[in-house]
């Protein structure tokens, strides 16, 4: 393989890549890229068995056609630290090398056959959605997804595609987070992508995508990426039945003036005590007995009576800083139930704290 690439194209592509390769042990394959030069194409691919991604470019010279291995992370250091002009790769016996000007570097690469083969798009399912939708959707119901639960399904989130609308669901057994999207779909199937994929897919830029699934992989693929990801094998909790159907009382609030005020107390106490009265809404610290914090805003509600909710401000701000419009409903039953809070499609079950 000999071929010449702009530095700041590489560069970029193994930032990409960087999340996807094997962390702890170098001895690994996957602790490497592939490299595979043909067709007037760059490919590189990254992956840790569990994620993976392919990118492209053709803003590249072929001299020679060939693929070969280099350790990711030490290559994407060295080049960090060239100009920003074109470098020359090459390979040569087992090593790879990289050549600018008068520098130049050797790697020991593996066999690039041996490289972990991706899976095929060939006989899965397909669904379509537009890329903003899609990536939009994640993202807020990324905040919601469990860290290192036994229950190795509350891992990851929920996509449950039915015959006109797509839910994006995930909990942490606390809250619980739900976008719905309109949309058809010739298949119904539920698949619980890992929390890993998801935040990796919220640092790529998919102009237009297409998605392709069956009980064990998802695809994700566009022009410039294919990106795929090992599905968590498990049952997630029937979200449907968590989501209240009835409300006692219903209020719409601003949410630059919520944010406000939770974010002044939540700076004394994560856990704050919100009290909706007819006149106002009293914001109040729980959980430290030598620092207190309270603060008012007016606020015309026509309540008959008092409205308590003791609740981790987190939940409120990750469902806020989400959201689109500036204002928000909440919805209530009582101090021991869960809440919702909802805007257009987006809804966030908050469980309450027990006072």
């Amino acid at each position: 393989m000999n071929i010449s690439i702009n530095k700041n194209v590489l560069e970029n592509m193994l930032i990409h890549s960087l999340n996807f390769l094997e962390k702890k042990d170098s001895s690994q394959i996957t602790s490497h890229i592939l490299i595979e030069a043909k067709d007037k194409t760059l490919n590189i691919k990254a992956t840790d068995f569990e994620i993976g991604i392919q990118m492209q470019s053709k803003n590249v010279n072929i001299a020679l056609p060939g693929i070969a291995t280099a350790n990711g992370r030490k290559l994407l250091s060295i080049l960090k630290t060239l100009k920003d002009e074109d470098v020359i790769l090459n390979t040569e016996n087992d090593f790879l090398y990289l050549k600018q000007n008068r520098s130049k570097f050797k790697f020991p690469m593996f066999n690039a056959q041996e490289y972990p083969e991706f899976p095929s798009i060939e006989n899965k399912s397909k669904f379509e959605i537009e890329p903003m939708i899609f990536s939009n959707s994640i993202k807020k119901i990324l905040p919601s997804i469990d860290n290192n639960n036994p229950k190795y399904e509350l891992n990851g989130a929920l996509i449950d595609i039915k015959d006109k609308t797509i839910n994006f669901v995930s909990t942490d057994t606390r809250r619980l987070a739900c976008v719905f999207i309109e949309n058809e779909s010739e298949e119904n199937l539920s698949l619980i992508i890992p929390k890993k994929a998801i935040s990796e897919m919220q640092k790529l830029f998919f102009d237009e995508m297409n998605i392709f699934y069956d009980e064990n992989t998802m695809i994700v693929k566009s022009e410039n990426f294919t990106f795929f990801t090992k599905l968590i094998n498990g049952k997630f909790p029937d979200y449907e039945r968590i989501i209240p159907k009835e409300k006692k009382y219903e209020l719409t609030l601003n949410r630059d003036t919520m944010i406000d005020h939770i974010k002044q107390i939540s700076t004394v106490s994560v856990e704050i005590k919100i009290t909706f009265r007819n006149d106002a809404i009293i914001f109040e610290s729980l959980n430290d007995e030598n620092l207190e914090g309270r603060t008012q805003l007016d606020f015309i509600s026509n309540l008959s009576e008092d409205v308590n909710l003791a609740v981790n401000s987190k939940y409120i701000l990750d469902f806020l800083t989400h959201i689109e419009k500036n204002e928000f409903k909440l919805r209530y039953n009582d101090s021991t139930l869960p809440f919702v809070l909802e805007c257009d499609n987006f809804i966030t079950v908050v469980m309450p704290i027990m006072l």
